[in-house]
Formats: C-alpha cells, sequence, structure tokens
C-alpha cells in the first residue's frame, strides 16, 4: 500500500484511545494541509509528546501520475481509501511529489 509522509506536530488528546494527533502535510505546490487523526491511522508507533515532532504516513490510493513542465515527478492522491482520512479544511485528494510517498 502507498502512503504520503508527513509530520506529526502535536499530540491533540491523549486522553482519547487512541488518542489524537496533529499531522501537516505539504503538497507539490507548498500549500500546507492538516490532519487530526489517530495515533494508529498515522504511525506504527505510539505517539508520545517528548518524541514530537515526528514523521508519519498517510495511507493514500495513486489516482495518477506525470511529470510537470519543471520536470518534476508528481502524483495525484487520495486518502479516502483505505481509511477515510481528510484534512481538517475536508480535503482527500493532493498532488505530491513522487518522493512524498512510500509503501507501506
Amino acid at each position: 500500500m502507498k502512503a504520503i509522509t508527513v509530520e506529526i506536530t502535536r499530540l491533540v488528546d491523549d486522553s482519547a484511545y487512541p488518542p489524537l494527533v496533529e499531522c501537516l502535510l505539504v503538497d507539490a505546490q507548498g500549500q500546507a494541509h492538516r490532519f487530526v487523526e489517530k495515533d494508529a491511522i498515522v504511525s506504527s508507533t505510539p505517539v508520545t509528546v517528548d518524541g514530537l515532532p515526528r514523521p508519519g504516513v498517510l495511507a493514500c490510493e495513486v489516482e495518477l501520475e506525470w511529470v510537470d513542465a519543471a520536470g518534476r515527478s508528481l502524483v495525484r492522491a487520495s486518502t479516502t481509501k483505505p481509511w477515510g482520512v481528510e484534512s481538517t479544511a475536508g480535503s482527500s485528494n493532493f498532488v505530491v511529489l513522487v518522493e512524498q510517498l512510500q509503501e507501506v
């Protein structure tokens, strides 16, 4: 499964189970997208305050790949599948650099 790399920036609610964390994704155009999600969705290990910020991932489905006029390899990815993840603004489709993807 493919995933977009993100930065886990803060613990939003550690009394919830699983805890809620805030993540930041900066897309290929430099726009920041924030997510509030369960730590188990974005990390394979528990998130603690003293370990932040740290890398995380958002599972995604790659919809399209291309090279732009500047020679950058881009993908349009949807975070709707498999976990139904949306940004705090309600977005679930993002254009990112191929380098921002990893296999999980």
